[in-house]
């Protein structure tokens, strides 16, 4: 029994959700951060899918292409909470405004 390709895209949709929930409701960076990492598997699942559907392989090397994005976005998120935790500044995205202190 093979799965399908509508399989692949439920679970897809379904990641997607979990994540822009995640995003649109938690207040800590790191809670966005995870989300949004959530949100870009999702992707990657639909290209891969889709790739493998069609036959071809540019879904999956984009997709490899967006996991080294995602990892360089949160290395670069990481580094500004650990930043903002040394300055002992507010950790909540709905009072941050500007990186000034």
């Amino acid at each position: 029994m093979s799965v399908g390709l509508p399989f692949y895209l439920s679970v897809s949709a379904i990641l997607f959700a979990i994540g822009l929930v995640g995003v649109l409701l938690r207040r800590s960076p790191l809670t966005t951060l995870l989300s949004l990492e959530v949100m870009l598997n999702s992707v990657n699942l639909t290209l891969v899918a889709f790739s493998r559907q069609v036959g071809g392989s540019d879904g999956q090397v984009f997709a490899l292409v967006v996991m080294g994005i995602a990892a360089a976005e949160v290395v670069v998120g990481l580094g500004l909470v650990v930043a903002m935790t040394r300055r002992e500044m507010v950790l909540d995205t709905d009072e941050l405004r500007s990186m000034s202190g």
